[in-house]
């Protein structure tokens, strides 16, 4: 028979639980990913069939205040003035999604479904009439208003990352919700602040709930029952070949 040796064994031990460990983690990130790339593909190809068959959905944004522009609240985020306004919007919903569904996975359809909602009430309420709302920008600002605020109020270390590459990557978005630096432009800037105003407020009131920061247990401390420190044990003993 074969000798067993110990470190063979542990190392095996190891190499197992790493690829395990390794495999959930892109099974996680597959997850994570996979709504974020759906709904883009989708806005894709709503704004194809659009342009194919003239189909003038625009027509179907929000329009604030008025009865016609109440099913804009639902639709108005899938659709886009042109292709330029679908590519801008793609890509950053892409990436914050996913940190959304990766760093959030417990409260994350709950905190998009709510971000939807919350802040197409609020431009349908406070947003300039005469013109239709329309794109996912108010989405994506309230996404990135809960990944920047949440990793601020939990302070765990992991979503404070995420803080700093949101501002890094996304901080120049604060800009969008000034009208007064876009005069000539047909920029929802409402939808903007409404969509920042929603992930902040989200942010406060899901701080219990999701990821936390970590607490750590030292466990009870080695004491002799004099209160005095144990002196440390000292194994000489060599295993035996």
């Amino acid at each position: 028979m074969s000798k067993q040796y110990p470190h063979a064994l542990n190392l095996t031990n190891f190499i197992g639980k790493y690829y395990t460990v390794a495999d959930e983690e892109k099974l996680r990130i597959l997850r994570s990913i996979r709504f974020p790339v759906f709904f883009v593909i989708l806005l894709w190809l709503i704004k194809g069939m659009d342009i194919v068959f003239d189909l003038e959905l625009n027509n179907y944004g929000l329009y604030p205040l008025q009865v016609k522009g109440i099913p804009g609240i639902f639709f108005s985020p899938f659709l886009h003035a042109d292709l330029a306004h679908l590519f801008a919007n793609s890509v950053p919903f892409l990436i914050l999604g996913s940190f959304l569904f990766y760093f959030y996975k417990e409260i994350a359809w709950m905190i998009l479904f709510l971000i939807y909602i919350i802040t197409g009430i609020l431009v349908w309420v406070y947003a300039r009439g005469g013109a239709a709302h329309i794109g996912a920008s108010g989405v994506i600002y309230g996404l990135a208003s809960f990944l920047f605020f949440s990793g601020m109020i939990r302070r765990e270390t992991g979503l404070l990352v995420i803080t700093l590459l949101v501002a890094f990557l996304y901080g120049g978005l604060i800009w969008g919700v000034f009208p007064q630096l876009f005069p000539n432009q047909p920029i929802s800037w409402e939808s903007h602040m409404m969509g920042l105003l929603s992930g902040f407020i989200l942010a406060i009131y899901y701080r219990k709930q999701g990821p936390q920061r970590k607490s750590w247990d030292w466990g009870d401390e080695d004491e002799d029952d004099d209160g005095s420190w144990a002196e440390p044990q000292i194994d000489d003993h060599l295993p035996e070949n």
